[in-house]
């Protein structure tokens, strides 16, 4: 009994330090596909997801695919937009490699600090390749006084 509580005594810091740094390490992902979408540089956004990533937009389009979603995003006709995702939750599970983030999003158009469009978000990240990428995202617009 004593050599079990002792084995976990001595893990449980290790476990919580891995399922803090996974945090960390998608976290780190998020900011800077945030900033890319910022400096409207969808080529570097493209690298934080997988080819295979599905995306349900705000306004209930599913895009399927990296290339699909680049395509997505040419044929945009509105004005020139940017959406900050902030994150409220990330928990990881480490056997299957693959993480739950939530938050809420906003959307800006060009030169404003006022958004104006906005919602809750959810995303699938995967770390198969070795680094962890989205393998899909759920956006839902909402008013604003949500």
């Amino acid at each position: 009994m004593r050599y079990l509580l002792w084995v976990f005594l001595t893990l449980a810091p290790v476990f919580c330090f891995a399922q803090e740094s996974e945090e960390s390490q998608i976290l780190a992902q998020r900011e800077k596909s945030n900033a890319a979408l910022r400096e409207f540089n969808e080529d570097l956004n493209a690298t934080f997801l997988t080819d295979d990533v599905l995306i349900s937009t705000g306004a209930g389009t599913l895009i399927s695919g990296k290339k699909a979603l680049q395509d997505y995003i040419k044929r945009d006709s509105g004005p020139k937009m940017y959406w900050v995702r902030t994150p409220d939750e990330v928990l990881v599970n480490s056997e299957t490699q693959l993480a739950w983030e939530t938050g809420t999003w906003k959307g800006y158009v060009e030169g404003s600090e006022d958004s104006v469009v906005g919602g809750k978000y959810s995303a699938q990240w995967t770390k198969a390749s070795g680094k962890w990428l989205i393998q899909s995202q759920l956006f839902v617009t909402l008013p604003e006084n949500r």
